[in-house]
């Protein structure tokens, strides 16, 4: 659009610019508030248009006591880090198997991603069926205690 043809140019002189009253179309006046204010009220058609999840409750949160940050740890990350846990002290070599206490080295739960290829009595809170399944395959023990307790209720 040229600037000859732009509505301002073309209302030059005329004071209101085509708003009616000198008051409508100045400063804040006409604004209806700042921000969300007049939402319910005179903004209405337009919250409800353009957000309509605005007001209201959404979902739910489960408070912080409840939520359980469980530190796990994969079976092939174990069997690949096994001769560095037995430099470090971690985990001890008795008997032809690898015995690693894994609550002393601050995991909670046992997973049965990767492979295992050598026997370890591992001992741990928590553990999942395939790692399980994993360490019994190579000649292995796990000792869980959540394991334990829900083979009894069965």
């Amino acid at each position: 659009m040229a600037q000859k043809d732009r509505k301002t140019r073309k209302l030059r002189g005329s004071r209101t610019h085509g708003y009616g009253n000198t008051q409508k179309h100045r400063g804040a006046g006409s604004r209806g508030g700042v921000g969300m204010a007049g939402s319910k009220k005179q903004k209405w058609q337009f919250v409800s248009k353009n957000m309509p999840n605005y007001f209201g409750k959404h979902g739910f949160r489960r408070p912080a006591c409840m939520i359980e940050e469980l530190n796990a740890i994969n079976i092939g990350y174990i069997d690949e880090n096994l001769d560095r846990f037995v430099r470090e002290g971690t985990v001890k070599f008795e008997d032809d198997r690898y015995i690693i206490n894994l609550t002393d080295m601050g995991y909670d739960k046992l997973l049965g991603s990767g492979r295992i290829t050598r026997p370890m009595v591992v001992t741990v809170k928590k553990c999942s069926k395939s790692a399980v399944e994993k360490v019994k395959g190579a000649g292995g023990i796990v000792e869980c205690a959540e394991r334990e307790e829900k083979v009894k209720g069965e």
